[in-house]
């Protein structure tokens, strides 16, 4: 993956540190049976998303267009099973 630069963009960055950050709230207060704050974490993972979404529309993330995964130039054979 690091040769496709998957998730290395401003929106990917902090969409996924928003949502860490709401997994580990969420796990804390479970642990403390709490359910309001495990609501309350799980809330800041649905944020996250939102988030990342909109900084992606923003132009912060990679577009599809430039992604090297949809970009087939057919110059490589294909794989095959040898035996």
């Amino acid at each position: 993956m690091a040769g496709s630069s998957h998730g290395h963009t401003p929106a990917a960055w902090t969409g996924v540190i928003i949502a860490f950050i709401g997994f580990c709230v969420a796990g804390m207060f479970m642990v403390m049976a709490q359910p309001v704050g495990f609501w309350a974490g799980m809330g800041l993972v649905i944020l996250g998303a939102v988030v990342g979404g909109i900084m992606r529309t923003m132009g912060m993330g990679q577009p599809k267009s430039n992604h090297p995964v949809h970009q087939f130039t057919g110059d490589r054979e294909p794989a095959r099973a040898e035996g």
